[in-house]
Order: structure tokens, then sequence, then C-alpha cells
């Protein structure tokens, strides 16, 4: 059983993180977050409109910052964007601060539930499928790396992913106890 502050969802856009990761955490009791909307809340500003001005170099640097600041806290379930593995610095927080699940959906699965999505940026110009699919073999072998387990979200409906992911996070994950309260100074 590990013990850690935090779960952590890494994964592809579209394997659910959100939509399942925003139902564990109410199971749980934890705090949901997501990195790509604190980042909105904090800027002002979509994560279209960052891509557009800053680019996606100034993009992943407030998300680096914002994860490190995020990861700093405990009892949440913290719902990645899909390039945060990209940063090893980040990759490695992650596993300090969090029992990390990569939440895997393999191409087709993503492509029917992005069918309507209009707001990414890396999918905004060009053939979705290819990249997907690129994306997809850039990235597998860094959420791997960052994740204690992985869960196959394209196999269940939301609402059985979220019993399932259930049963795997409470097989093997534990919050850390939370530290003790300082003493009152009169």
């Amino acid at each position: 059983m590990q013990s850690a502050p935090n779960l952590v969802l890494v994964g592809p856009m579209g394997a659910g993180k959100s939509s399942i990761g925003r139902r564990v955490a109410r199971r749980f009791g934890l705090v949901f977050v997501d990195v790509d909307h604190e980042i909105e809340v904090r800027t002002g500003a979509t994560i279209a409109t960052i891509f557009e001005c800053e680019g996606e170099a100034g993009f992943r640097a407030r998300e680096c910052a914002t994860l490190a600041e995020i990861l700093g806290g405990e009892r949440q379930l913290v719902a990645t964007g899909g390039g945060a593995v990209l940063d090893a610095g980040n990759r490695d927080l992650m596993r300090a601060r969090g029992f990390v699940v990569h939440m895997h959906a393999d191409v087709d699965t993503q492509l029917a539930r992005l069918a309507r999505d209009r707001t990414r940026p890396l999918l905004a110009r060009g053939d979705r499928r290819a990249v997907l699919e690129r994306l997809a073999n850039e990235r597998a072998a860094l959420y791997a790396a960052a994740a204690h387990v992985r869960f196959e979200t394209g196999l269940h409906a939301c609402g059985e992913a979220v019993v399932q992911l259930g049963r795997l996070v409470q097989a093997h994950w534990q919050p850390s106890p939370a530290a003790a309260p300082a003493a009152a100074v009169e």
C-alpha cells in the first residue's frame, strides 16, 4: 500500500482525468483540482490563448509552477494536463507528492470523447487522429515512468470507470496522515 498526500491522474486528453477524477474525488472526500483550469483562473486566459500568446513553452512554464504549488497541498485529487509528464521535474514531483495513476485511453476512445471539443490547442490544426497517435507515441514511456499504476478508461462507461478506479485506488493508496496541528502558542 502506497502512502502519499495526494492522488494524481496523468494521461492523454480524453482519458477521463477530469470527468472521472471529479467523481472519484467525491468518493474519497478529496478536493478536486484540475491543473489546466487552475492555470486559466490564475491567468484570466484560456489555455488556447496562452498557447497563442506565449507558445507551448510559455504554457509549460506556467504548468510547472502551478503544479508545484498545487502539489504542496494534501488530500487532493489532481488532474494534470496531458503534457504535464513532459517535464522530468514534474514527473519526480508527482511521484514524490502523490500516488500517480496513468489514465489510459486508446486513440479511438480519445477521438470519440473529443469529437465536439474545439478548445484544445494541440488538436486545433491537422488530422486529429494523426496528432493523437503522435502524442501517444511520444508520451507513453513518460506516463509509465510517472505512474504507480495504470488504469484503462476506455473499457468502461464513466460511472463504471469511477467504481473500478475507486477499487484500484483503494487497493493501492492511502492518504498520508495529516501533519499534526501545531501547538497553540499562548
